[in-house]
């Protein structure tokens, strides 16, 4: 999917080939226009009136309006302001997002919404917000999957319509590895880390990556940066999943991938599984890159430990997936 801004004419009009495909996009979405009641009549949208509500909308001088295609078809729109004109609300809006009706239930609307949020984090924005109306609760649903939460419910400035105001803090994407050590018995190695922002929890060896690594790559440098074993490859992969938290502030930007620290991260990692003897981890810099990285101790853990654990495990359901693991290894 490509995303860009609505051109115009010299005039400042939308040329009619592309007036031709916004008006088909907006008149095959007459169910949520019989909601919002922005046509009179939803079932006879005509190009003036899409040509108008553009207009209005670009008055603003922080909106804009931008088009998604994919393999040259128009599949979707967007209209963001950069900033609210109440001064009090500092974070940037997404005013509209639509798919064309006959393109839904492909994952446009989700990727369409993923560029518009790397738009504003590539901008230095750390939040956006939305208004969904009260009477949509598709749309609610929608928003809410993608990370959303309800902050406030109000009318809206235009028309005082009901609607639900949602936000959703954009973190930064950061990459990395971490591999499941597993000894003879079928234990696993976890390192004890204490997170300023989601607290004491258990989780594998590893972290991010560097800007040219691949994951694999990554996983044997953590796996040996932090446990000092030198003699294990990480094998297939367990999983791969997402959490969100806070870059410790004594981690040094090299071995964050170049990202500051201190800052709050989306992490999705890959997670790889080996098999290697019980042991305590070794080397002369352990001490100073536990303490970088937040790590308090660590311990090897059975299946059944595991599944009682006090404390977060991270993954969730580590038990499981290495019980999956273990079906599929070659006897």
């Amino acid at each position: 999917m490509i995303l860009t801004p609505l051109p115009l004419t010299a005039d400042h009009d939308i040329p009619a080939p592309l007036l031709t495909e916004l008006t088909a996009l907006y008149a095959s979405n007459r169910e949520f226009h019989a909601l919002s009641g922005d046509f009179p009549d939803p079932d006879g949208i005509q190009p003036e009136q899409v040509a108008a509500a553009l207009a209005d909308e670009l008055a603003h001088p922080d909106a804009e309006v931008l088009l998604a295609r994919s393999a040259g078809r128009l599949v979707g729109i967007a209209i963001t302001l950069a900033h609210h004109p109440d001064p009090a609300d500092p974070d940037p809006w997404i005013g509209l997002l639509m798919v064309d009706a006959g393109a839904q239930r492909q994952g446009y609307g989700r990727r369409l919404a993923s560029l518009v949020e790397d738009r504003f984090r590539a901008a230095g924005r750390t939040a956006v917000r939305l208004a969904v109306l009260e009477n949509n609760p598709r749309g609610l649903a929608f928003w809410t999957a993608l990370g959303y939460e309800t902050i406030d419910h109000r009318p809206d400035r235009r028309l005082g319509r009901a609607c639900a105001v949602l936000r959703k803090e954009l973190r930064t994407p950061r990459r990395a590895a971490r591999v499941a050590v597993v000894d003879p018995e079928g234990s696993v190695f976890l390192f004890r880390y204490d997170n300023v922002e989601v607290g004491v929890h258990w989780a594998l060896p590893g972290g991010g990556l560097e800007a040219d690594e691949t994951p694999r790559e990554g996983a044997v440098r953590e796996l040996r940066e932090e446990t000092g074993w030198t003699d294990l490859e990480p094998g297939p992969l367990l999983c791969t999943w997402e959490h969100d938290f806070t870059l410790p502030q004594a981690l040094d930007c090299a071995r964050a991938g170049g990202t500051p620290t201190g800052i709050r991260v989306r992490q999705h990692e890959h997670i790889y599984v080996t098999h290697g003897p019980r042991r305590e981890p070794g080397g002369a810099h352990l001490a100073t890159a536990h303490a970088e990285d937040g790590i308090l101790g660590w311990r090897w853990w059975t299946r059944q430990e595991l599944a009682e654990a006090p404390e977060p495990v991270w993954p969730p359901r580590l038990a499981e997936l290495l019980a999956e693991s273990a079906d599929h290894r070659p006897s």
